[in-house]
């Protein structure tokens, strides 16, 4: 997921690597004007060659598709349930480490979590093919989850308690990110959309708390 607000990624060093990061984000803020402004279906590869001066390989050679151009924080959103879980406290269960990382994230108003503001959110409701790849990233998110579940309680990748709680943590995320979107969309501020699902986030957590708060604790 991505918008502007997020800012740049972080400049690897080196000349050479400093240089084609640029590049990549270069390519990539031309395409978000483009996609913002015109759509993202309606918006071919050569455009966006065009408006960033370079060729179309240039392009597919550090976006492999196109809505990689768009969506591009996959890595980091699809980590973002299972890193919470490797990072969980002395004493604290997976689904405490996960209510307390999406508190934290929520306060931020961080873009993984659905604060891409007004005019992203737009665009992905737009596209079908956007709105397909994020049902996609939901999806590889909780398997991610799972598997760190599973590492967590010492069995193998395929065990069906660990894709169980995954499914039920990954459905609340999920959730709650397409209440932020909503939200977004009908004019809230970040600010009162953070008031208006903090209460609601809190009852989701508390649901899951009977069945799960004594899973996976580190």
């Amino acid at each position: 997921m991505s918008d502007d607000s997020a800012g740049p990624l972080p400049r690897p060093t080196g000349l050479r690597e400093a240089k084609k990061q640029e590049t990549r984000q270069h390519i990539s803020d031309q395409a978000t004007g483009l996609f913002l402004a015109q759509g993202f279906d309606a918006t071919t590869i050569a455009e966006i060659a065009d408006a960033a001066r370079v060729s179309k390989k240039t392009v597919t050679n550090y976006f492999a598709r196109k809505e990689d151009l768009a969506l591009d924080r996959q890595d980091a959103f699809v980590a973002t349930l299972a890193s919470a879980v490797a990072a969980r406290r002395p004493g604290e269960s997976a689904l405490g480490a996960l209510r307390r990382a999406f508190e934290g994230s929520l306060a931020a108003h961080d873009p993984v979590t659905g604060f891409t503001g007004a005019e992203f959110a737009r665009m992905v409701a737009e596209s079908p093919t956007l709105t397909h790849c994020v049902r996609g990233l939901h999806d590889r998110r909780e398997e991610a989850l799972a598997e760190a579940l599973a590492e967590a309680g010492g069995v193998p990748g395929g065990d069906a308690t660990a894709r169980t709680v995954a499914g039920l943590l990954g459905a609340v995320h999920r959730v709650l990110f397409g209440r932020i979107q909503h939200l977004t969309l009908a004019g809230h501020a970040a600010v009162e959309i953070e008031r208006l699902v903090a209460p609601e986030a809190a009852r989701a957590f508390d649901l899951l708390e009977p069945s799960l708060g004594r899973l996976y604790v580190a």
